[in-house]
């Protein structure tokens, strides 16, 4: 049986909807031919069956032979396509603008020159006015191939029009293309490393910006070179852990949406990304009243009318909103509530897997786990934690795999799984003696529970005391408080000192400080 993620036919057609569905069918029956016939009871057949097997599709559809199979899947997959690519014309100004350019190119090839340069006009209005810089670049070289070739006797200084909107167009794309390369690279060191880990780190990082941000009038930039030039200002702030100026630029990047309304239109992914990333920018400084706001605001998004949902906002929608719902809880201290929305997020992990990937599934598990230790079941804490730890590729958040593992080990103290402690112990201290970036925290946490088992009952409390006034020291340290952001050691600390829950002391944290947070976050 082939694997069903490996087969893009079946999952493109488990993607369509009702409306799609019958668009094709209505597209492939306007030959009425035999083979035509075939594809339909293919389709069918393929949409009809929750899982792929061979043996059960041919006793579905006998007429196809084996040999056959491979190229009808084939043509059935172009069909699709071609028929998707009609559907979502009139939704979709890149697919408009390709197809008129396409047009515009049959027209020269008939000798039609006139026409083809008037449909090129014409397009490339749209192409400016959606900001589709590079068509408008391929649209200006074919003004030129017409123009130059002297058959249309054009009116006196066409050819220093086209040559200086060329010029202007270059550079603009230049510009944009080494921005969104430096915001990609950064997005994916990001990935790779997260935070910086040291004053080396800071060093490296302050450098591979200064070296690779082209110099720019920001004033002077149109849309897409802004964007990029926020996105990478976004992720670099992140790396150095400054997210005052990750807040203020996250921010610049939603501001210049909703300056640009028509944009958020054209390019609803990049918009939600924006939102999503202010938030994160919120969540880490604590600022729960403008988390909240802005919230609402991406809880909202699909109500915009110049929003038109798709499978990949529905996507991003389920990723931006649970995250940041979680996040919510977090900040509040509401674990227990927080657990209400699990069942929920299972489910949608589970409706878009085949669009997930496992960096995004990695950290929902992590999440989930936090809510359910935080709320005190710390065996279901353990159950997620551990499709965290059995993921076979930690070099894919290496710092989530980390902190999965300390906190598997907490949770297992706390469940009084004493049989399996020391198992987890030298577990972590394997794990951890591979990593590269091994913090005062780590260490400090992983000595404690390494002789937890050891100390009396007598000095449980004061040394718990004595691993929080440590952790106190390193938190204030910037480069030591990465691991606050994934684990809130301090908190489960407090709890044990003063024999309350840890969803106790962060709502009563929350309610003595979060709500009143007003620390300046504009220049």
């Amino acid at each position: 049986m082939p694997n069903v993620e490996k087969d893009p036919l079946f999952i493109l057609i488990k993607t369509l909807t009702k409306s799609e569905k019958r668009n094709f069918k209505l597209f492939v029956r306007r030959t009425n031919s035999k083979e035509e016939a075939k594809f339909i009871q293919l389709f069918d057949a393929l949409d009809t069956m929750e899982s792929l097997d061979d043996k059960v599709l041919f006793k579905k559809v006998p007429k196809i032979k084996r040999a056959q199979l491979s190229n009808m899947k084939a043509h059935l997959y172009k069909q699709i396509l071609i028929a998707l690519r009609l559907n979502h014309n009139q939704h979709n100004v890149d697919i408009q603008l390709s197809e008129s350019l396409d047009f515009a190119k049959v027209l020269y090839n008939k000798g039609l020159y006139k026409q083809s340069l008037k449909l090129l006009n014409k397009t490339k209005v749209l192409a400016m006015n959606s900001k589709h810089n590079t068509i408008v670049l391929q649209i200006l070289e074919f003004e030129k191939l017409i123009e130059s070739q002297y058959i249309t006797r054009s009116i006196h200084g066409r050819a220093d029009e086209l040559v200086n909107q060329s010029l202007t167009y270059l550079e603009t794309i230049k510009t944009t293309n080494l921005l969104s390369n430096l915001a990609l690279q950064l997005y994916g060191l990001y990935l790779k490393m997260g935070y910086v880990r040291n004053e080396s780190d800071y060093k490296k990082m302050k450098t591979f910006m200064k070296e690779n941000l082209p110099q720019v009038k920001e004033d002077e930039l149109s849309f897409f070179e802004r964007l990029y030039l926020y996105q990478s200002h976004v992720w670099y702030n992140y790396i150095i852990q400054d997210f005052i100026m990750c807040y203020r630029y996250a921010q610049k990047w939603v501001d210049l949406f909703k300056n640009n309304p028509d944009m958020i239109e054209q390019r609803p992914s990049l918009y939600l990304k924006g939102l999503h990333n202010l938030l994160a920018a919120l969540f880490n400084l604590g600022h729960y009243p403008k988390f909240v706001d802005v919230f609402n605001e991406l809880e909202q998004v699909n109500q915009l009318d110049n929003v038109r949902l798709n499978r990949n906002i529905e996507v991003l929608l389920f990723l931006y909103v649970s995250t940041n719902r979680i996040n919510k809880h977090f900040l509040e201290g509401s674990f227990s509530d927080g657990l209400e929305f699990v069942p929920q997020l299972e489910k949608g992990l589970k409706e878009y897997y085949n669009y997930l990937d496992p960096h995004r599934v990695l950290i929902f598990y992590y999440k989930i786990a936090s809510l359910y230790f935080g709320s005190g079941d710390n065996l279901k804490a353990i159950e997620y934690l551990e499709k965290v730890i059995k993921y076979k590729d930690v070099s894919l958040r290496e710092d989530i795999h980390c902190f999965a593992r300390i906190l598997n080990l907490i949770a297992h103290y706390e469940a009084g799984l004493d049989n399996a402690l020391e198992y987890q112990v030298k577990s972590v201290y394997h794990f951890l003696g591979k990593m590269n970036d091994l913090h005062k925290v780590q260490i400090e946490i992983f000595k404690f529970l390494k002789k937890l088992n050891r100390i009396t009952v007598n000095d449980l409390k004061q040394e718990f005391k004595a691993l929080r006034d440590r952790l106190k020291v390193c938190r204030e340290d910037v480069y030591e408080s990465r691991p606050f952001l994934y684990l809130d050691i301090i908190s489960w600390l407090e709890s044990k000192i003063n024999n309350i829950t840890v969803q106790e002391v962060i709502r009563e944290n929350f309610e003595q400080a979060g709500k009143t947070k007003t620390f300046q976050l504009k220049e």
